[in-house]
């Protein structure tokens, strides 16, 4: 009976903790690579390294959190479709570990960094290609196709939610509607035919409202059969 009442409360603050985890990480992110060009960012990394690391942890952290939100998901999804739930799963999984591989290519920056400005930050040099390399291709594309999986696994978590009714069934058609229209979008930026990025904000919306609404739900019901 304690797991009933507490899986809505794990579920909402899964939740919550990837969406909050990823932004951070992404802000920080941001913050220490700025914008230029590569021997831009290299020096800027070699000039921020502690905030450098951090982003990488938290983004690190933000992929346990998805391994633990997906099973999360998995145990209350999974008697209304097996099949889907483990499909859904398995995208999941493969989102987290496809993320956690594409910070490879920012841990690698950090040691590449340090050399190029000890070297005298010349320019043109072999630190320019493989930074181009690690950053816009090992990071940004594995990056890119990590929210591909993503929208692959929040399809079918959706529809399960909808069969469910686990949470408001407004919440879970307007997933449905976003991950849909995030999945086209994200077919079309990998393909280089948009470089709109603008569905994915609903997307952080939405999960705040379903994190909230389920902590809300597990206090709801702690305090009914308490």
């Amino acid at each position: 009976m304690n797991s009933d009442k507490n899986t809505p409360r794990l579920l909402g603050a899964a939740f919550l903790f990837v969406l909050v985890a990823s932004i951070i990480s992404g802000l920080l992110l941001k913050s220490v690579i700025g914008s230029g060009s590569i021997s831009d960012i290299l020096m800027n990394i070699s000039d921020n390294l502690i905030l450098m690391r951090v982003s990488l942890l938290v983004g690190l952290f933000t992929s346990i959190g998805i391994v633990v939100l997906a099973v999360l998901l998995y145990v209350v999804l999974h008697k209304q479709n097996k099949i889907i739930a483990l499909v859904a799963l398995g995208w999941w999984l493969a989102e987290a570990i496809t993320l956690a591989v594409s910070k490879i290519g920012l841990f690698a920056l950090i040691p590449l960094s340090l050399e190029f400005v000890g070297a005298g930050a010349p320019e043109p040099s072999y630190f320019q290609t493989l930074g181009d390399f690690l950053y816009y291709g090992a990071f940004q594309k594995g990056d890119d196709i990590h929210m591909l999986f993503y929208c692959l696994g929040g399809i079918p978590w959706f529809y399960l939610f909808y069969r469910s009714r686990y949470i408001p069934r407004v919440l879970s058609v307007f997933g449905l509607a976003i991950e849909s229209l995030a999945l086209i979008g994200m077919v079309l930026w990998l393909l280089a035919v948009s470089d709109n990025m603008l569905f994915f904000y609903p997307i952080m919306v939405l999960e705040l409202t379903i994190g909230v609404w389920l902590i809300a739900k597990g206090i709801r019901t702690y305090e009914l059969e308490s």
